[in-house]
This record gives structure tokens, sequence and C-alpha cells, in this order.
């Protein structure tokens, strides 16, 4: 996996001016951005998926260009294989289990059928362990399997590479916990790339192989972090 980022973008509103510029690479599986709240992280990842246009740069994912400014390169977010993750899920809460993980399968705006599970999806439903609340509504399952379907609903589409955004923060800390150790689980055993964000260290640990520190729109280091503590080198020296 390969992916280069290198953007800028001036965000202005009536009592905020905050200036967004982004510039690295990385040939890891597992990438995290890790900093404050309102450092530029999911600003970042909106970016990479196509939900905000920078004023300049370029972003490529396994040597396929994705933006370029210069270029006049602008992929669509449905055509840029990306997968993104929001906070809190995004499932849609009149679906069912297995239609929501469908649901990227079907054409147009007409929701998969009940009754019928697309063989496609059927393989993340498995791998997921998902089978028995396959015809359960979001509101009837735990936390864990929600982040478990909105993963196969991301996975079904075969990205080149999962976004996931601050995946833990409304969590009370036991089940932050839990949650962080079955993902890194998942991690492990899912043959796809992932960029996390997160303002907190342990997810990081849990999460990320490259890690990068983002403060105030900036890149400020890079390091590698599995199973002990990030050590950070110059932004000019970047780890793959």
């Amino acid at each position: 996996m390969s992916m280069h980022v290198s953007i800028r973008k001036q965000m202005v509103s009536a009592d905020r001016h905050f200036a967004l510029d982004i510039d690295f690479d990385s040939a890891s599986r597992r990438i995290a951005l890790f900093g404050p709240s309102g450092a530029g992280k999911s600003l970042t990842l909106r970016a990479i998926a196509g939900l905000l246009a920078p004023d300049s740069g370029r972003i490529v994912l396994n040597g396929r260009t994705l933006f370029d400014a210069d270029a006049g390169i602008d992929v669509r977010p449905q055509e840029r294989r990306v997968a993104y993750l929001f906070q809190e899920y995004a499932l849609f809460p009149h679906l069912t289990v297995g239609q929501n993980i469908a649901f990227g399968l079907s054409r147009g705006w007409r929701n998969p059928r009940r009754g019928a599970v697309h063989p496609e999806a059927q393989r993340w439903i498995d791998a997921f362990g998902l089978a028995d609340i396959v015809g359960n509504y979001p509101a009837e399952i735990s936390g864990g399997q929600k982040q478990r379907v909105a993963l196969a609903r991301a996975l079904v589409a075969q990205p080149d590479i999962v976004l996931l955004d601050e995946p833990f923060s409304a969590l009370d800390p036991a089940l932050r916990a839990r949650m962080r150790a079955e993902l890194r689980t998942l991690q492990a055993s899912l043959d796809v790339p992932m960029l996390v964000i997160s303002h907190d260290p342990a997810d990081v640990e849990a999460l990320g192989d490259h890690v990068l520190e983002i403060r105030e729109g900036r890149i400020f280091g890079s390091g590698t972090s599995r199973h002990h503590p990030p050590v950070y080198a110059p932004v000019s020296a970047h780890v793959a």
C-alpha cells in the first residue's frame, strides 16, 4: 500500500481562520493520525475521501491519483474506492443488519430486499460473525456489533483503504477498551489498509504502525507505534 498526501486548504468562518497544510507519504497498511481536537485530522480524512476539496495539492493512493489541483483531477467520492466510517457508524436505522451491509451493492436508491442476501454481503456477514443478527435493526444490537456491521458494509465494496474517524470517541472507557481490542483483532485478520484518526494515545498504540502527529493543521512528526510508545521523527523524515 502506498499513499501520498500533500494538500492545503484555508478554512475561514466568522470567528476562526484555520490553515490545513498536510504533507506525508506512507507505505504502511495501518496508519494513525494522532492529535488534539481541532488539529485538522477529520479535515484530512474528508479530503482523502473526496468530501472536501483542497485548495491545492495532490492525493495519490496506490499510484492512482485521486486529487491533483494543477491537473484538474478530483475523482468523485463514490469512485475513489475509499471507505469512510463516521464516528457514529451512520447505519440506516430502518434497514436490517443484512440490508445495511448489502446497501452499497445496490444501484440507485432502492433498498436491498430484506430476505435476500447478496453473496458478497454474506461473505462479510460470516467473516464478522453476524449471521445471528442479520435480521435485526441497528437499535437492537450492541455497540461492538454496530462497529462490525459498519466495517462489513465498508468492506463489501472492496475499497483500497478504510478511513476511521475517531471510532471510539462517544464510548465510555470500558466499552472503548473492549471495542479497541476487537477492532485490533479484526484489523490483524483483514487484508485491507486502514487509516484511523484519534486523540487517544491508546487508540494509536493499538491500531497504528505508522503514526503521524498533527497539530494546528500540520504534520508535526512521524514514527512507528506497535506495542511501544511512538518515537517521532522530524516531519522532513517521512517514515514509511
